[in-house]
């Protein structure tokens, strides 16, 4: 049905406040460089209106630091639309600081805890392969 897919890989260690933040970092990342795959609004039967979500599932892995740099990667191999958390994001306090601690990280290895990946099914799956579905 989608000739995309979107794909969300956290860190399985991390506490479940730290998966759920990087999880909804992430995914507001790929809605915002990707505003054509947004849904339409939502309404109620009252009539209010309710802000538009992303019109296809994400799938959300757990994965280890080797597999996040392995989905980062491929990612920038393959040309997908990629949003990025690293661990020095958790000190942060909003989103010029988070900018500027991913500047500051390795360009070859950053240390990532949170990659989300949008683009053709077959080089999101293959970006993905060996990462689990999170439980």
């Amino acid at each position: 049905m989608f000739d995309t897919k979107v794909a969300v890989l956290v860190q399985e260690d991390l506490a479940v406040w730290q998966k759920l933040n990087v999880t909804a970092f992430l995914a507001s990342g790929i809605a915002g460089a990707a505003p054509e795959a947004m849904g339409e609004p939502y309404v109620d039967a009252a009539g209010r209106s309710y802000a538009r979500l992303l019109g296809q599932p994400i799938l959300v892995f757990a994965a280890d630091a080797g597999q996040l740099l392995q989905a980062w990667r491929s990612g920038i191999a393959r040309g997908l639309t990629q949003a990025v958390y690293v661990r020095a994001m958790f000190s942060t306090g909003h989103d010029a600081a988070n900018r500027a601690a991913f500047l500051a990280e390795p360009t070859d290895a950053p240390d990532l805890v949170g990659v989300a990946l949008r683009g053709p099914k077959k080089d999101v799956d293959r970006a993905t392969k060996g990462a689990r579905l999170h439980p």
